[in-house]
């Protein structure tokens, strides 16, 4: 099969396609043709091999998993010994956010992983949705019905998804983004929509009980004052100099840097919002897996809206 591989840590002229064996599936796994996976932030900053701490779980010195990609979208190909969710036909989706392997025509993953069946009315290659959602769901969860949030860099993977699974939960959104994307938030569902380039949205004299920064281009003492007493800052990145980081230890409760857990159980609760049109997928461009390098440098610019996908079917 075709796959993208990554032996070591560096730009995107790192990756090189190869033809490398189709995985056999084991007791309890499924073997998924892969159609369509995603080129997103945790991919780019995986290859960088940064933050260099977290080469605790994917390298210290050389990637760990040489195959990269975090999402998938495909057809159940073959089940190993005692998968009783699965079939083989059935349309899956889902993500691999400890072995990689996405970035590849088959994939590998436990029945009780993050897997899902892919429910009807949605498209396979629209279903590639799960990454930045993860990402989004660790800040949106702690929303109740009523509570507001403002979320800056609304027009990312995170930001969009993040739009959406909070008017899931019933909460008023505020949406920051540039002016290309003033529409898309608005069509996502955010009731207040600011233009960062003609508004400081700082001082517009509201307070939130979140704050998100979905980019990671702003601080927790720039946005401190548009938190509500109890009001949380969590940003999807860790701050000049780490400042995320040591804030959420000293400030206990008012910073946050998410880390999401439970991938399985969020991706079956995915389905479920995917089912009932609540979250929808916002998509950029589309490369073949055959650009894989240029996928790379586009995501690394930080001016993609929504998701990347990267097509691995031929």
């Amino acid at each position: 099969m075709k796959a993208v591989i990554c032996d070591r840590y560096g730009p995107p002229e790192s990756l090189h396609l190869a033809d490398v064996s189709v995985p056999d599936p084991g007791a309890g796994e499924v073997l998924v043709r892969v159609h369509c996976s995603t080129v997103n932030r945790t991919d780019t900053a995986t290859l960088r091999g940064h933050p260099f701490f977290a080469r605790a779980m994917t390298g210290w010195w050389r990637p760990r998993h040489r195959i990269t990609g975090m999402d998938f979208a495909g057809v159940v190909e073959r089940c190993g010994a005692g998968v009783e969710r699965f079939a083989p036909g059935n349309r899956v989706f889902g993500m691999s956010p400890e072995r990689f392997g996405a970035h590849a025509e088959f994939i590998c993953v436990p029945q009780n992983g993050a897997v899902a069946v892919i429910p009807d009315p949605v498209p396979m290659d629209e279903a590639v949705i799960c990454e930045g959602a993860w990402y989004a769901s660790s800040t949106v969860k702690r929303l109740a019905r009523g509570q507001s949030i403002l979320i800056y860099g609304a027009s990312g993977a995170i930001g969009t998804a993040a739009v959406q699974l909070a008017r899931a939960r019933g909460a008023h959104v505020t949406a920051v983004v540039g002016p290309r994307h003033l529409s898309l938030a608005r069509d996502l569902g955010a009731g207040q929509v600011l233009d960062y380039t003609v508004e400081d949205f700082t001082a517009i004299g509201e307070t939130f009980d979140v704050v998100m920064d979905a980019v990671g281009h702003t601080s927790y003492f720039a946005c401190r004052s548009l938190l509500k007493p109890g009001g949380l800052y969590c940003a999807t990145d860790l701050g000049p100099v780490w400042s995320n980081i040591w804030l959420a230890a000293l400030r206990g409760g008012r910073v946050g840097v998410p880390f999401p857990t439970d991938a399985p159980g969020f991706v079956q609760d995915l389905a479920g919002l995917m089912q009932s049109g609540q979250v929808k997928g916002v998509f950029d461009r589309r490369f073949a897996v055959d650009d894989v390098i240029e996928a790379f440098r586009f995501v690394e610019t930080g001016h993609k809206t929504g998701i990347v996908r990267l097509d691995l079917a031929a």
